[in-house]
């Protein structure tokens, strides 16, 4: 095609994959990922195995949410790092 430029991936296909590393690496541990934007830290995420819930800690005010629905975390993760 003319003019057709190279489509960018997804971000928040890129989130999700994180996520499902950390529910296929949990063992029953805690899982932990950090999620930036141009160096700067926008939130923690904690996977708990054994309950399946995602803990998403906001880097700027402190909040903490639970989450046991990857898409809904994913969500939010991808919310955070487009401020």
């Amino acid at each position: 095609m003319k003019g057709a430029r190279t489509m960018k991936s997804s971000q928040l296909t890129a989130i999700i994959r994180r996520l499902e590393a950390m529910q296929e690496g949990s063992d029953g541990e805690v899982q932990v990922r950090r999620f930036e934007k141009e160096g700067a830290e926008r939130c923690l995420i904690n996977y708990d195995g054994k309950s399946g819930v995602y803990e998403l800690e906001e880097i700027a005010t402190g909040q903490v949410y639970q989450f046991d629905d990857i898409d809904i975390v994913a969500i939010e993760i991808f919310e955070l790092l487009q401020d």
